[in-house]
């Protein structure tokens, strides 16, 4: 599965990670709403790291969250979707916005494997200084450069370059910056 080969997304290991991560998602939500700062500690527990001055937002979604990697001094807004099937990697200094959802999972084209339930995934990198606005979607397999700026409610399909600003649906890269 971590490799981008094909899965069963049904197996009970995986069944496993998975409530374990809605068991951590549910603490997190309940400690953030009780104490932003201390809602942290349940964050560093569900993600495979949390950089430090880093600050999550609740809600966050996750697939595993063992997969999630938040730099240093990222702030990730309410909302965030971060289906971790694959490593998700996110800088530092970064800013995500609302309702951003990070998808690594992708399915076959052809009908039976998917009715067999077969699945893969490919990594998402975010790299340092970042500002994803609100309700990006970032597709699988996706690396967006330093810098960069991706507009709000963009669907980006294809690699960012480093100081780009990048808009729309798919999104295309506008400008230099």
């Amino acid at each position: 599965m971590l490799a981008g080969d094909l899965y069963v997304a049904d197996d009970p290991a995986i069944a496993d990670a998975v409530r374990r991560a809605v068991r951590l998602m549910a603490r997190f939500r309940a400690a953030y709403d009780e104490d932003p700062d201390a809602g942290q500690a349940v964050a560093r527990e569900l993600l495979g790291e949390l950089g430090e001055g880093a600050h999550v937002r609740a809600p966050l979604f996750v697939d595993y969250g063992d997969r999630v990697f938040v730099g240093p001094r990222t702030f990730v807004n309410m909302g965030l979707t971060a289906l971790d099937v694959a490593d998700i990697r996110i800088g530092a200094d970064c800013q995500i916005g609302p309702n951003v959802q990070l998808l690594t999972p992708t399915h076959p084209v052809d009908p039976e494997p998917r009715r067999a339930r077969l699945e893969a995934a490919q990594p998402i990198t975010i790299a340092d200084n970042v500002w994803l606005g609100g309700g990006v979607i970032v597709c699988p397999g996706v690396t967006i450069g330093e810098n960069s700026v991706v507009g709000a409610g963009a669907v980006v399909t294809r690699d960012v370059p480093p100081n780009s600003l990048a808009v729309g649906n798919p999104a295309r890269v506008v400008r230099s910056i």
